[in-house]
């Protein structure tokens, strides 16, 4: 029997119509993901990889949100871009901060230093141990 341990999320994936697309479920929420037409997909939803910076960039927003909401911090708003390079040498993720309202350089370098370790963060660079198996 296999160990057993409690999930942080679930989602559950189906794929059974179109050649890629996806059904993606989590809880009440659905989404779906495919691949562009110029890979053989229908461009039905975004590819895998667009959710995997999704959940970074949602997590670095949340992250410092609360961080500067603890802080009394005048952080009136976040954006955080992200993009996923291939590169001959492996890969690498580049995330741009942007802030809005009246903070100090110190406290942009603060929220810039706290984004370097959000829970999505540290668990793409530590890498995560994949365990698959077959199911019933």
């Amino acid at each position: 029997m296999p160990e057993t341990h409690d999930a942080v999320t679930h989602v559950r994936g189906t794929s059974d119509g179109a050649p890629f697309a996806t059904a993606l479920a989590f809880g009440r929420h659905q989404m779906t993901a495919d691949e562009p037409h110029a890979l053989g997909g229908a461009n039905a939803g975004p590819p895998p990889f667009a959710y995997l910076l999704s959940g970074l960039v949602a997590c670095t927003c949340i992250t410092l949100r609360m961080y500067a909401a603890r802080k009394a911090w005048p952080l009136t708003g976040i954006t955080v871009d992200a993009d996923y390079h291939h590169v001959p040498d492996g890969a690498f993720i580049e995330r741009v901060l942007h802030f809005a309202g009246d903070l100090s350089d110190e406290q942009r370098a603060r929220l810039a230093d706290i984004a370097e370790r959000t829970p999505v963060t540290l668990a793409l660079k530590a890498g995560s141990d994949i365990r698959t198996r077959l199911g019933d």
